[in-house]
């Protein structure tokens, strides 16, 4: 089986390395390891407690529940305060009055109904015709009808007696009916009708005979009202609010007595349950696939670094977990009760190791998960309740260290951003605790302030410790990296001054030009300016074949084929390449050293060997092997490198010359598909063409011309 070569096997990698794959895997990982950190703050512990046993801690609730028994209880006891509702029926006064007044009209048309005439009747059986018909008519079906005698009293009494035993009975049940007669107060109702008849001047049989009607006709008008009094009890049972055992509540105090109903609050908030509850699982999983999504979404929406390398994305995840873990071990610091310990948590370095390794958006948007998170890893596990006292002082801690970072990545600016992030810690915990609006322990307010400024220092320490092992291991080219690399006493660099001093001045230059230009179309200028310095560190190998290197001395190039300077001039990008990954250098400075021609023509050698051959020569064997600029970078070193080349060679340069060489130089590169790879857009091309001139103008400014010393030349002479 044959075997890879190292290239190959380097090439395999890569592609392994940047498969769109990893990057699911990376966040699968992630969130994997995110579920398992935050899962025991939001599953409820299940505690081992028994009736009359002393807690040996305070309990709160983990969750909101209603209590369903003591809410029935309440409800009961609000039906049971609702009594019976009655109501008085005003209309029954009229509707017995009417019922007395038929009474009489039925005895007036059953005297009349039979006349008297010898139609062989008796007068026993008249009378008992006529009762028979009166009791038949006024029956209602009870034991309540009118006795006999009362009725034969009223058929025999005279037209005068009767109307005026109609009125007084009628007058005395309306009065009395037009009171409240309940059915207590029927027997009392009755006896006052008596009375009032009794006063009349009438026989005694008759005013018997009134009695017994008033009597037979008052009934109770003060009736119970069961819709009334059902509608009113479940309006009383509606207004009762469910009773609810709160999320953090406290149940139960420490050396409190576990009673009967303390113990059915714990069971009924979960704390006695064994049995698994799936929701918090269910709830916590969904949270972590909403944070994954948010940073899968916004690294891949975000112009940086991360958004296409893998390694990148790996080095974000580790800094991520880095910063969880950190916070998940603070948060056992409060198991020693120590006051405002938990502010310790030294959250703002993952904020600023973002920010000086891969992009301030992304520490700023990263600071808001990292609050999120803190907020449930500080949560008690037995009261579930998130400390979003906690996920605030992480937000406005996380914020400082990366804008602190935002505009220079010193080493000893870290450190200010570690006194920068304290500070505004401090300030962060006084206005939390102020705001809880009790009475403060100044003593706990100097614990809390204390340990809010030991995590700003302590953030601080960890990012300048760690810092070089993320830039070691994953290549990374920070703004910290790229100071180091310009410090004129780098090994590469002082070989460029000493051995090179002309490609050391042009290189300089050619920083300089690119610098302003990548900053004029937002890429990163100081990469522009240390690249520069290195893009022509192949020339130190043969440094007399390049001209700004051949000072009072021969151009060997005039002794030697074109062929064989082209071969020396187009290695130089390679030579230099090589000797950079000798010493390790950074992926980004190697491509613009070896990128920065692209696959360009030596025009010149091109020309001199075709005047030399009589056959036409290929342009291809003239032409840099490539690879074109693949980033912005490195395209606009390849042209700043051209400019300042050429533009040495004006005559009296003016700003409309260089102009004029400037775009001529863009246009021909343009043209010739030297920018292809590299995303360059026409109007970026523009704006690279502008910058470049106004930093020449400042460059070749005119200067005045000062008159020649006569005196001291013929001194001389």
């Amino acid at each position: 089986m044959k075997r890879r070569s190292p290239i190959d096997q380097l090439k395999w990698w890569n592609r392994i390395r940047d498969h769109q794959y990893i990057r699911t895997i990376l966040f699968f990982i992630m969130g994997i390891l995110l579920y398992l950190l935050m899962l025991g703050n939001v599953i409820p512990e299940t505690l081992d407690i028994r009736l009359s046993q002393i807690a040996d801690q305070d309990i709160r609730s983990p969750i909101t529940v209603e209590n369903r028994a003591a809410t029935e209880e309440r409800r009961n006891e609000a039906i049971e305060a609702i009594g019976p509702i009655y109501e008085q029926k005003r209309e029954y006064a009229q509707n017995q009055v009417v019922k007395v007044n038929d009474i009489f009209d039925l005895i007036n048309r059953v005297r009349n109904d039979i006349p008297v005439e010898d139609n062989g009747i008796s007068d026993e059986d008249y009378f008992a015709e006529q009762i028979e018909l009166v009791q038949r008519e006024i029956s209602d079906g009870t034991s309540n009808d009118l006795s006999e005698d009362t009725l034969i009293t009223l058929l025999e009494t005279s037209d005068t007696q009767l109307q005026i035993a109609r009125e007084a009975t009628t007058n005395a049940v309306f009065e009395i009916m037009s009171e409240r007669v309940t059915i207590r107060d029927l027997a009392e109702a009755k006896e006052e009708a008596s009375n009032q008849i009794a006063v009349l001047t009438v026989s005694n049989s008759l005013s018997e005979a009134m009695t017994e009607v008033a009597q037979f006709a008052i009934i109770p008008n003060y009736i119970y009202d069961a819709e009334a009094t059902e509608q009113l009890r479940q309006e009383a049972t509606e207004s009762i609010e469910p009773v609810l055992i709160r999320e953090g509540q406290l149940l139960v105090e420490e050396g409190e007595i576990i009673n009967h109903a303390i113990y059915e609050q714990l069971r009924i908030v979960g704390l006695l349950d064994d049995s698994l509850n799936i929701y918090p699982y269910i709830g916590l999983a969904l949270l972590v696939l909403l944070i994954m999504g948010m940073l899968s979404y916004y690294l891949n929406e975000a112009q940086t670094s991360v958004k296409k390398n893998n390694s990148h994305l790996l080095m974000f995840t580790l800094i991520f977990m880095v910063t969880v873990v950190l916070m998940k071990i603070t948060s056992y610091l409060e198991g020693l009760e120590i006051q405002g310990i938990g502010f310790f948590v030294p959250v703002s370095i993952g904020a600023m190791l973002i920010t000086l390794l891969i992009h301030t958006r992304v520490a700023l948007f990263t600071s808001i998960m990292f609050a999120v998170i803190g907020s449930i890893l500080f949560s008690d596990s037995t009261s579930g309740t998130f400390q979003f006292t906690y996920g605030f002082y992480m937000l406005f801690s996380s914020f400082a260290g990366a804008y602190f970072l935002n505009k220079s990545n010193r080493i000893s600016r870290v450190l200010l951003a570690g006194l920068f992030v304290s500070g505004i810690n401090i300030i962060t915990v006084i206005a939390l605790l102020f705001m809880k609006a009790v009475q403060n322990n100044w003593i706990d307010v100097g614990l809390h302030v204390g340990f809010a400024f030991l995590s700003g220092f302590i953030a601080a320490v960890l990012t300048i410790g760690l810092l070089p092992f993320f830039e070691a291991g994953f290549g990374i080219l920070s703004t910290t990296k790229l100071i180091e690399l310009s410090n004129p006493n780098h090994p590469l660099l002082r070989k460029i001054l000493v051995e090179t001093p002309g490609t050391y001045h042009h290189s300089v230059v050619v920083g300089n030009l690119a610098e302003a230009a990548c900053e004029t179309i937002g890429e990163n200028g100081l990469l522009a300016r240390v690249g520069s310095y290195y893009h022509d560190l192949g020339k130190t190998k043969r440094p007399h074949f390049f001209i700004e290197n051949q000072l009072k001395m021969d151009n060997p190039h005039d002794k030697i084929s074109p062929q064989l300077s082209k071969t020396i001039i187009i290695a130089h990008p390679y030579d230099g390449a090589e000797l950079l990954r000798e010493y390790k250098m950074p992926k980004e400075i190697i491509d613009i050293a070896e990128q920065h021609h692209g696959t360009s023509l030596l025009k010149f050698f091109y020309h001199k060997a075709n005047q030399d051959s009589e056959q036409t020569i290929p342009e291809s064997q003239f032409r840099y092997p490539g690879p074109k600029a693949q980033s912005k970078v490195s395209a606009v070193v390849g042209i700043a490198d051209s400019v300042e080349a050429a533009v040495r060679t004006i005559q009296k340069p003016t700003p409309d010359k260089i102009e004029a060489l400037v775009r001529k130089i863009i246009r021909d590169k343009l043209e010739d598909g030297q920018f292809d790879e590299s995303d360059l857009t026409l109007r970026e091309l523009d704006q690279i063409a502008v910058s470049i001139c106004e930093t020449l103008k400042g460059t070749f400014h005119q200067r005045i011309e000062y008159p020649e010393d006569v005196k001291g030349k013929g001194d001389k002479k």
